[in-house]
């Protein structure tokens, strides 16, 4: 059994959060009664990224119907919706003048249509207050329910994410059962077929124990399924009942594997060993010219 979590090389040591519009940000989350996966998944980047004009919501309460044994969000029996959470996020949103907002979600499986309704509603409220604010929305696979898909495409967010988290030899062991490599990679196959002009966007976790080749099989994958953004970032353990770290990779592992992905055609790629789902979301968009996304 493991007795301590692995201490974590150099360049995985950063600052503890902290700063003005880290605070202010904060006393307005708990205000208006908001949660931030930024927080719940204890990201090292918090600082950064808010204070970049980015930050990750996560509605529909902190508690998910599934049990990964990776993710830091706690796992049980999910509090039922606020139909008034979707304003007091756009509310917010205003608020902070966020450039690019990602909004997430706890996994929803005790709902029908496993909280899309609820996000698509979230997506338009920012949407009419904050028209200027890009928005990226982070799904759960909603078991694969193309409708739910559609409904949340339908209220247009600029980037649909789904995350396959992991190498296809690896998944079992690291998602909840109800989660499978096939399934995720369907998800981002429809959400092209739904609307060829959303870009799409996933995310892999490395050091659970994937070889080289794994990744870069998994990136081809991706890529196949029409994926536009991809990011990679090293898996820190979050407590001593997550899996474990199996390898801490090296900066320039990360940098030879950012280059593959370039190659293969992925429109914008993060690699980093402090690189999360989120990281500095927007900088893609930062560019003068923009790339449009691919179609299959």
């Amino acid at each position: 059994m493991q007795a301590e979590l692995s201490k974590k090389p150099i360049w995985l040591r950063v600052s503890p959060p902290g700063g003005e519009i880290y605070t202010k940000v904060k006393a307005s989350l708990r205000s208006r009664e908001l949660h931030t996966v930024c927080e719940e998944a204890r990201c090292p980047n918090l600082s950064e990224c808010w204070g970049s004009g980015t930050a990750t919501i996560m509605i529909m309460g902190d508690i998910c119907t599934r049990r990964c044994r990776f993710c830091a969000v706690n796992g049980g029996k999910p509090v039922s919706l606020d139909g008034n959470e979707p304003v007091r996020v756009a509310e917010a949103i205003k608020e902070w003048g966020l450039k690019y907002v990602v909004i997430t979600s706890v996994c929803r499986d005790d709902l029908k249509d496993g909280g899309a309704s609820h996000m698509a509603s979230t997506i338009r409220a920012i949407k009419s207050r904050c028209p200027l604010t890009i928005v990226e929305c982070l799904v759960p696979d909603f078991k694969g329910n193309i409708d739910s898909l559609r409904m949340i495409i339908e209220s247009g967010p600029k980037v649909l994410s789904h995350n396959i988290e992991t190498i296809r030899r690896l998944t079992a062991r690291v998602r909840d059962p109800r989660a499978s490599y096939e399934q995720s990679m369907s998800v981002l196959k429809k959400c092209k077929r739904i609307n060829c002009e959303i870009y799409t966007k996933s995310s892999i976790m490395l050091g659970l124990g994937e070889s080289e080749d794994e990744t870069i099989e998994a990136m081809r994958d991706l890529r196949s399924a029409g994926v536009d953004i991809l990011t990679m970032g090293q898996y820190l353990q979050p407590s001593l009942r997550h899996l474990p770290v199996c390898k801490y990779i090296h900066p320039e592992e990360f940098e030879k594997l950012r280059h593959i992905a370039k190659t293969m055609g992925f429109l914008y790629v993060a690699s980093g060993p402090l690189v999360r789902s989120s990281y500095r979301a927007g900088d893609f968009f930062a560019q003068k010219n923009i790339p449009k996304p691919a179609c299959v």
